[in-house]
């Protein structure tokens, strides 16, 4: 069942992928393009709170994300923020960084807080279509761990 911050971010038309304890979820408004959120599906509202189980299989995901979202995004940094201020389960923000704008679907990407913190607020609003093919591109060469 999904919990209320995998549902605010779109679950299920987002979904990237599934494991267990996570989903992985196109964030709809991207700051940077291949942003990405990041949800624990525990019932957990600290990071300290989540069973070692849930720790463990992040560590996969992560490890197994990365080189999907590089080879999509082609970013140059990358960001995992957990602001969790206004959606309390458990989750992280992946903000792909990069110094040039990206394209994807006819859409463009610019990072405007390059260097500097990730600007949240700003960067394209998705539409459905915009976020089934990124989904569907991205879930394409992710290989869940």
């Amino acid at each position: 069942m999904p919990n209320p911050t995998m549902i605010k971010f779109g679950h299920p038309e987002t979904v990237v992928g599934e494991t267990d304890l996570w989903s992985i979820q196109i964030r709809p408004k991207q700051p940077g393009f291949g942003s990405l959120v990041l949800v624990c599906k525990e019932d957990a509202s600290a990071f300290g709170a989540l069973s070692p189980a849930a720790f463990a299989e992040l560590g996969r995901v992560v490890a197994s994300l990365e080189p999907a979202l590089k080879r999509l995004a082609g970013y140059d940094k990358i960001n995992y923020l957990m602001l969790m201020m206004v959606d309390p389960d458990v989750h992280f923000h992946v903000i792909p960084r990069h110094e040039t704008p990206r394209a994807f679907e006819g859409v463009t990407f610019v990072d405007a807080g390059w260097p500097g913190p990730p600007a949240l607020g700003e960067g394209p609003e998705l539409d459905a279509r915009t976020i089934a093919a990124l989904r569907t591109a991205l879930a394409a060469i992710w290989t869940a761990p």
